[in-house]
Parts: structure tokens; sequence; C-alpha cells
């Protein structure tokens, strides 16, 4: 009963709104428009076979890799064979060098023989070929002078001892009417008190980069073989693993240094600041700690070969287009898009192939269902999402506009300076992405868009019955509609079920096809392409807040 209420007084408010605003009557498509959408969305979908190619066929696209190339060229060419037009791979700046990896294998070697569940860190070097080398514990940070001249050529153990308790909550979770109602009721944000960023908070991250980065730079000098850590979360041989941590030069006041100055694993001038390193299965990395601590002389052997690709520094999008029909509107855009970049452990399947599978699939619906958008609809696959939203950051850079938004100082933070606006800024109604793993689509996030609200309530009713029926002033983070957002564009991503994205495959080695949920793609599919296709069809624009 309380989502009953709690949606009835979430409908009358917006359709006061909506009356405030002057909005006598909200566009919707006809009825058998939307009609054609669902027939194609769920009778001939195409959305597993897309998820499918490029998790199984293609695997891991880690950006600048040969997979990411071949990612690029793959979806360029299906979306032309599908019939859309100025399809393109569009380079967005000097990303940096791709990363691959050649041979891996890792185990103990004594006192007994067994096998280790263990990865490549992004860009990590590599060994001296196969390394068999005695294991060391730093069990105390503090006090590293006691491990001078005792690293050379071993294999060090860097993380502590991670408890893992039996699972009682189920792994795969999905929105339930009380979560939905928290969403639909949470305030807008612009409402609340602005938050203050904690000095406290602020000296401790500092702190902790740059012991993090000296840390590096010591096991550098003292000559270490490989570093060894545990996976930060998971069980039962999850890993979830991340990139090559990088030896940094501090100021003398750590808070003055410049963002240009800080070296990236992907950089080819960091090469000389890195040392190999693997993340380890907690269950693996915690017995070999115990080994140790019983006083067991521990070895592994290890054999990683990786390669650097420093062929084409550039780094690409893909773009296509849906022209649109109508004289006057057909120069207006509508964009919708995901990131085809993914972490390196295993395929990319919930991050992101789905969203890139559900938004090629957007599109193709459209197409096959012989629909004549008046705007025209353009699908951008983006690159670099996964270090830092870049490949969408620059493209709107390009081509919408450029605000100084990056503080010079590297632990500041982000601040907002002045906006240049770029020549199709006038030109965009929306942009709509997809990146919270396999679930199905529950709402949209209005990112304090309340203009938009009377808009997408009336778009979701005829996806009720799917499960799609909350809208929230709530923002969320953390990809790339935030490009758009930055620059006053209204930039939307909708509300998924999260399934196991958090507990299981969000940057791990079981992010693969079989995680995929085939119903909730083609749901996905339909509502995405119902969105992009109303938006393309409206008199008039999207509404956009003030650019803050």
């Amino acid at each position: 009963m309380r989502i009953q209420i709690g949606s009835l007084v979430l409908v009358i408010a917006l359709v006061l709104h909506a009356a405030a605003l002057g909005q006598s009557r909200v566009y919707s498509a006809p009825k058998e428009d939307i009609e054609k959408i669902m027939r194609e969305g769920s009778g001939n979908s195409q959305v597993m076979k897309t998820a499918s190619y490029l998790t199984n066929a293609i695997g891991g696209r880690l950006t600048n890799s040969p997979n990411m190339r071949r990612a690029n060229k793959w979806t360029r060419d299906t979306l032309e064979g599908w019939g859309m037009q100025n399809a393109r791979l569009e380079p967005w700046g000097e990303f940096g060098r791709g990363w691959s990896i050649e041979k891996f294998y890792a185990q103990i070697s004594s006192p007994q023989a067994a096998p280790l569940i263990a990865y490549p860190k992004a860009w990590s070097p590599s060994t001296n070929g196969e390394i068999t080398a005695d294991v060391v514990y730093i069990d105390d940070r503090e006090n590293l002078e006691k491990y001078r001249g005792k690293l050379e050529g071993k294999i060090v153990l860097v993380s502590g001892v991670r408890e893992i308790k039996a699972d009682f909550e189920p792994p795969a979770v999905r929105h339930d009417a009380e979560s939905l109602l928290r969403l639909a009721n949470a305030p807008d944000p612009d409402s609340l008190p602005p938050r203050e960023s904690s000095p406290d908070g602020l000296n401790a991250f500092v702190q902790r980069y740059v012991e993090n980065a000296n840390f590096i730079k010591f096991l550098l000098e003292e000559k270490a073989a490989l570093l060894v850590d545990n996976s930060r979360r998971g069980s039962g041989g999850t890993i979830f693993v991340g990139d090559a941590a990088v030896s940094q030069e501090f100021p003398d006041d750590p808070a003055k240094f410049l963002a240009k100055d800080r070296r990236l694993p992907y950089e080819k001038r960091s090469e000389a600041y890195m040392l190999p390193q693997i993340t380890m299965a907690t269950e693996h990395y915690n017995r070999l700690v115990r080994m140790i601590e019983f006083g067991e002389d521990v070895r592994m052997t290890v054999d990683m070969r990786t390669r650097y690709h420093d062929e084409d520094l550039l780094a690409y999008n893909t773009i296509a287009e849906i022209p649109g029909s109508d004289p006057v509107l057909k120069d207006e855009i509508v964009m919708l898009g995901a990131h085809l970049d993914s972490e390196h452990p295993s395929t990319g399947a919930t991050d992101n192939a789905a969203g890139c599978a559900v938004v090629m699939e957007a599109a193709r619906i459209i197409l096959a269902a012989g629909l004549k958008p008046r705007r025209t609809i353009r699908i951008a696959l983006w690159s670099g999402e996964e270090q830092g939203i870049k490949g969408s950051r620059a493209y709107v850079f390009k081509h919408f506009g450029i605000r100084d938004d990056i503080n010079p100082l590297y632990f500041s933070g982000v601040t907002f300076g002045e906006f240049t606006k770029k020549a199709d800024y006038d030109k965009l109604s929306a942009y709509y992405n997809l990146d919270n793993g396999t679930g199905k689509i529950r709402g949209v996030y209005l990112q304090s868009n309340e203009k938009v609200a009377p808009i997408f309530r009336q778009w979701l009713m005829p996806f009720a019955e799917m499960g799609a029926s909350t809208l929230t002033l709530r923002n969320t983070r953390g990809t790339d509609h935030l490009s758009f957002d930055s620059v006053g564009l209204p930039g939307f991503q909708f509300i998924q079920d999260e399934i196991e994205y958090d507990s299981k495959t969000h940057h791990s080695n079981q992010d693969n096809f079989d995680r995929l949920q085939a119903e909730d793609l083609k749901q996905a599919s339909i509502i995405m392409s119902a969105f992009v296709y109303q938006t393309a069809m409206m008199d008039e624009k999207i509404p956009r807040k003030p650019l803050k």
C-alpha cells in the first residue's frame, strides 16, 4: 500500500507541476508506434547475439588494446549493416598505450605445489620470464626500513588478510517496492545544503595516496620481483582487479601535486616507475600469509608476459546515425550511448557490453520497425570510460561545449569554471545512457531536472507492467551521462536492477556472458528505443536545467 500511496502522490505532484509550467499536453508517440517497438524488441531481438559477440568472440576491451580496436571496428560495421549512416570511428585524443596479456600463470612451488587464482593488473610490466622466488609478507608499512636490503628478487605480499564471512544475503538483488519508493521520494539534490569538503577527509586521502605511491617507490628501489595484493572484495575465486600502481614524485607540500604531473599506468613515461603486479583471490592470498606467519619458507613460480601497444596512441569512439526526416528538425540531435571499453579480468559483459548491446538494439529496433524519426538519432559507443569518462568528455568538449572544470591541483577535486559553447550545443535535445549492469530498467534518474518529469512519466506508462515506473530527482554518478550534464545538456542514466553488479561482476574475473539476463536486456532495449524515438519526434527539445 505504501508504494501505491507514494506513486499517487508523485503523479499528482507531477501533474500539478506540468500545469504550473503551462504544459497542457505532454507528447507521446502514437500507440501503434510503441507497439511496433515492443513487437520488434520482443519478437526479433538481437540484443543477446550482439552481447555474445562482444564478450565471447572479442572479449575484454581495455582502452587502446587490440580487442578494443576490434570492438570499435565491429560495432561500426554492424551498425552500418543494420542501415545506420555516417558510421565511423571518431578519434577523441591521445590516450596512451594499449596493453594485453600474452601469458600468465602462478602457483606455490614450495613447500608444496598448489595452483593459485590470480590475475595481472592492467598495464603491469612483465616478469623477467618465469621466476621462482621466495615470498615475503610486508605486515608493517610504518617501518619499511626493516625490510631494506631484504626484498631484491622477492615476491612481495602487500595487503593484509581479508576476513571472509558466510554469505547470508543473496548476491543478486532487484529493486522492491520499498527501494523504488525511496527513490521516488528522494529530494532534489539542488534543494539540499551544499556539501562542503571535509579538510580531514581530504588530508586523509592525500596521505593514503602519497603513502601508496611512496610504497611502490620503495619496492622499486629494493628491486622486488613482483607485487601481489589481495582482492579488495569477492570470494569463491572471484577477483576484483584494477590498474597497476605507479610511483610518483611529490613536491614538499603534496596538496600542490599538479594533475599534469601524475604518472598514469598507460603512459610510456610510467614504465620505469612500475614493477610487475598481480591481484590474487582472497582465499589463496590469505593462505600464503598464514603459511608465512607459521614460519613456512614459501616460494612461488610466476610467469607473466604482457605487451604494450604503441602503434596508435589515439583512442576512438564508435559513432553512427539514423538521419532525421523532418526538413526543419533533421539538424537537431538525440543521442544514446554506452561505454564500449571494459576492464581486463574478464569479457566486460555487465560492464558494459550489456549497455552497448542495448543501445545498439534500441537503434536497430527503430530502423527495423520502419519508424521515421524527425530529428537525427546518433549512437555513441565510448572508449576511456574506465579511466575517467575520457571519451565522452572529449566528445562533448569538441561538439557541444567546454568548461574549465579540472582543478590544477590533483588533490583538490573538480571545480567548474568558464563555459565556452560549441557549434552543436543548441542542437542536442537529450542524451540517454545505460551502464549499471544487466538489470532491467526501472525508471530514470532525472539529474535534478524536474522539468522533464511530466514527459518521462507519460513515456513510462506503457511499460509499467514491465516494471518501469519510477522517476527520481536524485543524481547518479560514475558514467558518461555526466559529460553532458556537466555542461548543462540533458543527460540521463536509467535506474536498473543491480542483480550481481557490485557483489560479483563489476571489474571482476566473473564479468562474463553467462551473467547476463536476456529478458532484462530485451526490456531495456524496448524502453530505451521508445524514449529515444519520442525525443526525436517532439516539436520541442527536452527541457534543460540551468547551467551551474
